[in-house]
């Protein structure tokens, strides 16, 4: 399904990035230190992307107070840890949980550009 609307990163420039410029902006944040970053399209939904520089948590919803779903990277054992909020907040994660930084961005610059998920993500719904 291809939806029509654009991403704003919420504490930069109210201009919309792009799928092509939003890997870019994220990797600028995580060099700057800054680990949570929350995207809203004109439509509403949320897009929030956490990591540790390692993996990431990426987690979709269709607005405020949805669970969404999330990212996952099934049969993964462990947990990583340095997942640092923008309230300073540090949280652990299990690595079934969040994926690979890489593909992070991947799913990322695929929602901004389509608005879903790539066909071969893995992901859970959380509602």
């Amino acid at each position: 399904m291809l939806v029509i609307e654009s991403w704003v990163i919420n504490d930069d420039s109210p201009v919309p990035v792009s799928s092509a410029g939003v890997v870019e902006a994220l990797q600028s944040r995580i060099d700057s230190g800054q680990l949570e970053t929350w995207l809203t399209s004109s439509s509403g939904r949320l897009l929030a992307f956490v990591t540790n520089a390692e993996r990431a948590m990426v987690v979709l919803l269709e607005g405020e107070g949805d669970p969404g779903g999330h990212a996952v990277d099934p049969g993964t054992a462990g947990s990583s840890d340095r997942f640092v909020l923008s309230n300073g907040q540090g949280d652990e994660q299990p690595d079934e949980d969040t994926v690979p930084l890489r593909e992070a961005f991947r799913l990322v610059e695929h929602n901004v550009g389509t608005g879903s998920w790539p066909a071969d993500a893995r992901w859970v719904v959380d509602r």
